[in-house]
């Protein structure tokens, strides 16, 4: 499929999707959801692809929010929908990833922008990000999953209080608070992104896969349970048999 909407660079094991929509502050229009989708989706297939990092083009915005135009067509009837197909096919298939996806926040993560990035694994910011909710300017909330994982990060009082007022956060302000895991200079976001990616690809993939899945199920009521069996299907793993032996034998681990 030829993308319009993003770019795709792959080196090694890592998958690189750039929103290329720098004239609209790489705003989500329903394209680009789509071609989100459909690259997200390739990627899961291939065994090639270990690590995922996803970040807007140029050096003022991340994802600015959804395209406004395109909310003029929203009615009561077809707007349960669009809320519902997008978090289905590109928020809720990032958060559910079984390959680690890094969000690089390169600028303006709003709205939906940073609805994309809460789905994300990992999120580095640059020093000159700005991160919020401001959907209640335009008379609605966020419906990408970002009241229900904006709370589940940093909880429930802040996360109200970010949606409420519709204030931006710096990048500060967003590692303070837990909502981003690192903040660099804007020259080095890919940098510490990528030294982020090589660890990961250091560890086995499986075992990977059920850690996200373990987490991912932390406050759900078969969370526990779900950590027991995604422990014990790595225990019938050829990566297991490695690790253990290679920590036995005093040596680094040759996983595949």
């Amino acid at each position: 499929m030829n993308f319009e909407n993003i770019l795709l660079d792959q080196r090694n094991a890592i998958l690189t999707i750039t929103i290329n929509r720098e004239n609209k502050l790489n705003a989500l229009n329903q394209a680009t959801l789509s071609e989100l989708h459909v690259a997200l989706l390739d990627a899961q297939k291939k065994e090639a692809i270990r690590v995922i990092i996803i970040t807007g083009k140029g050096s003022k915005s991340f994802v600015a929010g959804a395209d406004i135009s395109e909310l003029r067509s929203l009615t009561p009837q077809n707007s349960g929908d669009f809320a519902r197909s997008a978090q289905i096919n590109v928020f809720n298939l990032i958060e559910n990833s079984t390959k680690p996806i890094i969000a690089v926040i390169n600028g303006y993560a709003l709205g939906g922008g940073l609805e994309l990035a809460l789905a994300c694994h990992i999120r580095i910011a640059g020093e000159n990000a700005k991160l919020g909710l401001p959907e209640l300017k335009l008379g609605l909330i966020p419906c990408y999953g970002g009241t229900q994982r904006l709370a589940s990060l940093i909880g429930k009082g802040k996360a109200l209080e970010v949606i409420l007022t519709s204030d931006m956060l710096s990048a500060q302000e967003a590692l303070q608070v837990g909502l981003v895991n690192h903040v660099t200079p804007l020259s080095e976001v890919i940098k510490k992104a990528e030294e982020i990616a090589h660890k990961i690809l250091k560890n086995p993939p499986h075992a990977a896969a059920c850690a996200i899945r373990a987490v991912n199920a932390y406050d759900t009521s078969d969370g526990f349970e779900t950590e027991i069996n995604a422990f014990t299907s790595c225990v019938e793993t050829d990566e297991f048999t490695e690790g253990v032996a290679a920590f036995l034998e005093k040596r680094d681990p040759k996983f595949n």
